[in-house]
This record gives C-alpha cells, structure tokens and sequence, in this order.
C-alpha cells in the first residue's frame, strides 16, 4: 500500500483488524481477478469467436446466484458466528476453483461458475458489513472504502501482470491455481482477525422479515434508489470491458492475450486513480455530485467508443475512462449505506445492495455478449450507452439534492 500518500495512512490502516481484514480482502479479489482473465481465456480456447457469449452467459449465471442467494444468506448467516462462516466459504471456494482446468465442455463452466458464486454471495456482504462494526468513525471508513476499492482496482493492475508472467511459460490453467491459493491466504488472515460483538435486533426476528428486511429499507430510501439507477451506468460499462475485451483486442486488433491483459490493467489504472483521490474529494463534496459525475463519464466514454472505434491507443484512454467512471460510483457506495440505517440492520442492507447492484450486471453481461455477436463491439458500445444516460438521468429524478442528509 506504499503507493498511498502518507496522510492516508493515519486513520483505519492504524486498526490490526483492518489491515488484517484489508489483507484477506487483496488475496481474495486478486485469485478472483486470475480466474476473470483465465475464464475469459478458457472460453475462448472452448468457443473461438463465440467467446464474449460464453462469458457473458456464465457471468450472468453468477449475476443470478448473487441476486437470489445473497439476502438469504444474510438472513441464514445472522445467527452463525461470522468468523467460522467466513473462514469456511473461502475454503470451499478454494476447493472449488481447482476443478476449473479439468473443464473441457462449456456446460461445465456454467455448473462450476453457479456453486462458487453462490458461495461468494454468502461471503461478500457479510464480510463488508464487518468493516463498519471495527471503524465506527466515518472518516475512517470512508478511507476504508477507498482502501477496498483500490483493492479491486490493484487486482485489476496485477492480475494482468501476473497472468502475462504465468502465460509466458505456462497454459492459463495455472491461473486458477493462484486463485485457490488467494483464498486460502483469506481464510488465514480472517482467522487472526477479531471480529466484535454484533447486535442482537436482527438476530431476534423471523426468518421471513430478515430476508426481506434489508430490500425493504434500500428501496424505500432515496439516495439507495438513485445509487441502484447509476448501478445501470457502472454494470454497462463494466460488462463491456470483461466480456468483450478480449473480442475487440484478440478478434478486432488482432492482438494476442498479453495485450488482453493490458487493456484489462487499463481499466483498473483509472479505477486506481479515483480510488486515491476520493477520500480527500468526499471530505469537501457531497456524494451525491460524485457518483453523479461517475454516470456520465460512463455514458460519455461508451458514446466515444461506440462512435469512433477505438485502436490499441484509444482504447486503452477510454477504457481506463471507463474504469474511473464506475470507481466514482462503486466506492462511496458503502458510505451512502451506512448513512442510511441503523447498526443492526447493516448487513441486511449490504446484502440487499450486494443483490440489486448485481441484478445490473444480471442483464448487463448477457447483454454485452449476445449483441457482441449481433451488432459487434462498437455497436453495442452505443446501446450500452444509451442504457447508462437513461440511468443516470433516472438517478438525478429518484435521488432529490435535498434529502435531509447535507453530506449525500
């Protein structure tokens, strides 16, 4: 984390249990951002061309299993104690991960892709509703988020380096290896971590309304139901550059997988730089203005990349614009909930965010790959365009400048 100024350093990286929880979080995502890049390569090596299908199919299929399972589990989880849980679904998706390179049929893919993303949609939430409960200053969390977002944006830096590395003298099925042992360096850092006490409230009511409970606070709030209309913007253009990356680097540029990776690095660099920037932004702005920016940067840079066709220069700019983009969103949205209830009900809501969020990327990744195939990358750059300004501008209706939060 050296690449962080020093001022940044003081507040939650000074907590054991952060760093140790941020650790956990950096081997995770970085074994799931080796599987991103060597499914992607599978499919290829499965489909040829047909490849941005096959992805976006099993990526929806993820979507599916984080939509529907994610609240339920939350609701199942409330009663178990949250270290064992955690610590056992990284173990399992470890297991998991290693029967990817024996797949040798594409039906296969979507079995393997369904079990362990069901598995994460047990994990993620319950694991970022931890960070509040260990940083109860806000601006310590909000430098918390910037820290997980830049996680994400790091994975998507190295990840790439690493794979080029790996492919250079070895098959990409190796990559899974790297994220089965990401996870289980997860396991052992969530292991040393000490998790307080949570509240009692939700622990104590029906099963029924804990399932639902969550869902019911997010939609009936305002700047949650604008946060999920930007979701639009970030999971349009998200979806473009993991599904279809590697169609318009290896079949439109005729490029091979190390410059694959490259763009895939792009997009994590502009990410990367708001992540850096955000907490010193959030402490002088609202919110709302932010992740406002977010949506039409995206809708802008998918307009530019529909309309101009970008080569290997180009496309690098826009898709590091892209990744920028979703970062001004993606990052205070974790602050924006926890503004919006009370401690108790904080991992229902993360669930329910996790849920919707998703149910973005659930119509998103299906989407990018099949008109990928109809129209080509540039054309389904402009339909993803238009659904991202259609949702920043539903953003603007359902999330009022005044809500009676002046920090929102």
């Amino acid at each position: 984390m050296k690449i962080m100024p020093v001022a940044l350093m003081s507040g939650a990286m000074l907590n054991v249990d952060f760093r140790r929880l941020l650790g956990a979080q950096i081997l995770s995502v970085l074994g799931a951002g080796l599987t991103t890049i060597a499914l992607a390569l599978l499919a290829f090596d499965l489909a040829g061309e047909a490849a941005g299908a096959v992805l976006g199919t099993a990526l929806a299929i993820k979507m599916v299993a984080y939509v529907g399972l994610a609240p339920v589990a939350a609701a199942l989880s409330a009663r178990l104690p949250r270290k064992p849980f955690l610590i056992t679904l990284d173990l399992l998706r470890a297991a998991l991960v290693l029967l990817l390179p024996f797949v040798t049929q594409v039906w296969q893919i979507y079995v393997l892709v369904f079990s362990f993303q069901a598995l994460s949609a047990a994990f993620t939430p319950s694991f970022q509703a931890v960070i509040p409960d260990i940083l109860t200053n806000e601006s310590d969390y909000t430098e918390a988020l910037s820290y997980s977002r830049l996680t994400y944006d790091l994975e998507a830096l190295l990840s790439p380096m690493l794979a080029g590395l790996v492919l250079m003298v070895a098959s990409f099925h190796m990559l899974f290896l790297g994220t089965a042992l990401g996870f289980l360096g997860s396991a052992l850092l969530v292991r040393r971590a000490v998790f307080p006490d949570r509240s009692a409230g939700t622990t104590q009511r029906p099963f029924g309304d804990r399932v639902t409970r969550g869902l019911r606070i997010y939609l009936a709030t305002p700047r949650l139901r604008g946060l999920l209309a930007l979701y639009l913007a970030v999971a349009t253009g998200t979806a473009m550059v993991i599904v279809n990356t590697v169609v318009h680097v290896k079949s439109d540029l005729g490029h091979g997988d190390d410059m694959v990776a490259l763009f895939y690095g792009a997009s994590g660099v502009g990410s990367m730089m708001v992540a850096i920037l955000l907490p010193r932004l959030l402490a002088e702005r609202p919110v709302r203005p932010v992740v406002m920016a977010g949506g039409a940067i995206l809708t802008a840079g998918m307009a530019c990349a529909g309309v101009f066709a970008p080569g290997m220069l180009g496309g690098l700019l826009l898709w590091l614009l892209l990744g920028a983009g979703a970062s001004l969103i993606q990052t205070p949205s974790g602050l924006l909930i926890m503004r919006s209830c009370a401690e108790e009900d904080r991992p229902a809501l993360f669930a329910a965010q996790f849920a919707l969020s998703h149910a973005t990327w659930l119509l998103a990744y299906p989407l990018a790959g099949r008109l990928g195939q109809w129209l080509g990358v540039s054309g389904t750059f402009l339909v993803m365009a238009a659904i991202a300004g259609a949702g920043t501008l539903l953003a603007h209706r359902l999330w009022p400048v005044k809500t009676g939060k002046t920090r929102a």
